[in-house]
Formats: C-alpha cells, sequence, structure tokens
C-alpha cells in the first residue's frame, strides 16, 4: 500500500519534508506518494498531513482562503496523522498572541512567535525526545516558544524550560525544524506512532 503525504505548501520549500517523509515510509517497508496541497480537495485523500515554517500569518491566510483549514481539521478529527513544524505549529495552536493568525485549535497550547530569537540566533542542539532513543539534532531556526500547555498535551521534549515538542491526538507539534537534518525520526514518531522498532 503506499502512503499518501499531503504537504501544506501555499508558501516555501517543501522538498525536505517530502524527502524525510519518503524515508521514513521506507524504514517502515512502506511506498509513499507527497502531494503539494495549494488548494481544497486534495487532503482527504492524504493519509498523512504535514504543516511546515514558514510566515505563519502568511499560511493562516492563505489556507482560509484556499479552503484548505477546514479540510486540515477535518483530517485530524478523524484521527489521521499530522506533523506541524515551526509557523506550522504557530497555526495549528490554539493561540498565537497575534491577531492576523487564524488558528486552527488543533493543539491545545499558546505559542510565542520568534521567541527563540531572529535569523541571527538559530542554532542546533541535541533534544531528548519522548519515543526516541537517542537525542535528536534539533534545528531552531526563528523558533517559536510553547509558554502554555493544557490538559490532553503530551510534551515530548524541551529546551531549557521550555516544551519544544508536544503532542496531542493525533497531531504532533515542534518548535524546531526536524526536517533540515538527515534525521527522519521525528517523522517517524508522528507518523508511525504504533510502531515498535
Amino acid at each position: 500500500m503506499t502512503l499518501t503525504a499531503g504537504v501544506v505548501a501555499v508558501q516555501g520549500d517543501v522538498s525536505e519534508h517530502a524527502a524525510a517523509i519518503e524515508r521514513a515510509a521506507a524504514s517502515h517497508g512502506q511506498d509513499s506518494e507527497v502531494v503539494e496541497i495549494r488548494k481544497s480537495g486534495l487532503v482527504p485523500d492524504c493519509d498523512v498531513l504535514l504543516m511546515p515554517g514558514g510566515e505563519s500569518t502568511t499560511i493562516s491566510r492563505l489556507i482560509q482562503r484556499e479552503g484548505i483549514a477546514e479540510e486540515i481539521i477535518d483530517h485530524v478529527e478523524a484521527g489521521k496523522p499530522m506533523l506541524a513544524t515551526c509557523a506550522g505549529l504557530i497555526v495549528a495552536s490554539t493561540d498565537a498572541y497575534d491577531d492576523r493568525v487564524e488558528t486552527l485549535n488543533l493543539l491545545d497550547v499558546t505559542v510565542e512567535r520568534n521567541a527563540f530569537g531572529r535569523q541571527k540566533d538559530s542554532f542546533e542542539a541535541p533534544l531528548d525526545v519522548d519515543g526516541l532513543d537517542d537525542p535528536f539534532p534539533a534545528v531552531f531556526i526563528r523558533a517559536p516558544v510553547i509558554d502554555g500547555v493544557f490538559e490532553g498535551v503530551e510534551v515530548l521534549a524541551r529546551w531549557g524550560d521550555n516544551p519544544v515538542a508536544v503532542k496531542q491526538g493525533p497531531v504532533v507539534g515542534t518548535s524546531f525544524h526536524p526536517e533540515l537534518t538527515d534525521d527522519s525520526r521525528i517523522h517517524d514518531l508522528a507518523f508511525f506512532p504504533d510502531s515498535t522498532d
């Protein structure tokens, strides 16, 4: 069976995420097809969904305008996996402290945009993540901070005092960019949660 993976591609480059999904699927002996989502009507055919980084205000505006937002919510309500990274995490949250971002309320967390600093403050750090045996090489670029975690949300990883990876139902959200390494374990954790590797 081929895994159909949708990557919300209304903004930014999605090739790194596509490659990570393909590696994760291959490690489970599955073929995968990556679909770039820029219009409505594609999400319902996806087995898994990924909302990547970029500019959260732009992503929010475009997925609402194109009718994709409601399809993303339906995808999650059907129990299908989704990974939301960096700006994707902001859009998936319940509150981004910014009226320009119409959040999807898929992760019951509050998120402060760019709280780890600007582009020049980017860094990579070994991160202990629940469910992974070895630290993950997390890349933080203009990363948001999760500053409020509410009932039903599991914290998977922290950097200092701040949660930087969370899970609620079928949704995993990260402050960092897991696609910018050759390590696809975060995609694996999000899309193959029942694996017993």
